[in-house]
């Protein structure tokens, strides 16, 4: 008797349908696709209802999810989604189906396997989350013009360790640079101002979604 093959799943938190909150797609209709899990603990985290839970689902069923919004952009975020050893072929098959597609990740796992069709956000953890040692800084070498690079900032003294490692390592030539502001933590307006008087090449951005809807989750 054939061994019946099992069709690839992944353990989703939630798909939703928002305004893309950051980044360079700011502004923007997004479906965003939340995988459950995440082996970080970051002191500022904003979507610890990701770490469990969730449904798992075929990734024909989480294409044809994403395809009932009618948009173009998707965004595959967490938790971490690397942790899932199926968000790789998931990228591919939304990027096979069409969307734009971008992911968030931590940067402390391995994003080599990446489908080169996706735009990886890489989000390079500072000392103030508590996760700055489990940075992979061998993902730096792989990011090319299509990524961005993503600081949160919950101090100045984040703020110093973030321009000494763009300044180490040459990160304003590989790709767009993005500071955030951890709210509650710091004022938006000093790292504005932090960043104008060292003149850096980075985007300042604050969390659109945050500004509309608050901390609600599905938004």
């Amino acid at each position: 008797m054939a061994e019946r093959r099992t069709e690839p799943s992944l353990l989703v938190s939630e798909i939703f349908h928002s305004l893309q909150g950051e980044a360079s797609r700011i502004g923007l209709p997004t479906v965003f696709v939340r995988l459950t899990g995440c082996p970080l603990r970051c002191t500022w985290c904003d979507t610890e209802h990701a770490f469990k839970g969730g449904r798992r689902m075929t990734l024909a069923a989480i294409v044809n999810a994403v395809a009932g919004y009618d948009a173009r952009q998707v965004c595959v975020t967490g938790g971490e989604p690397l942790a899932q050893k199926n968000c790789l072929p998931l990228l591919a098959a939304l990027c096979d189906a069409g969307y734009d597609v971008s992911l968030e990740t931590s940067g402390a796992l391995d994003i080599a396997g990446v489908d080169p069709r996706v735009s990886r956000i890489v989000d390079l953890k500072a000392p103030g989350s508590g996760e700055s040692a489990r940075n992979r800084w061998q993902n730096i070498p792989l990011l090319t013009p299509h990524d961005e690079l993503k600081f949160v900032l919950a101090d100045r003294a984040d703020y110093e360790w973030a321009r000494q490692a763009i300044a180490e390592h040459g990160l304003d030539r590989r790709c767009p640079i993005l500071f955030s502001p951890v709210q509650g933590a710091i004022a938006p307006r000093d790292l504005a101002e932090w960043i104008l008087a060292d003149r850096l090449p980075v985007r300042f951005q604050l969390q659109l979604h945050k500004l509309l809807w608050g901390n609600m989750q599905g938004k």
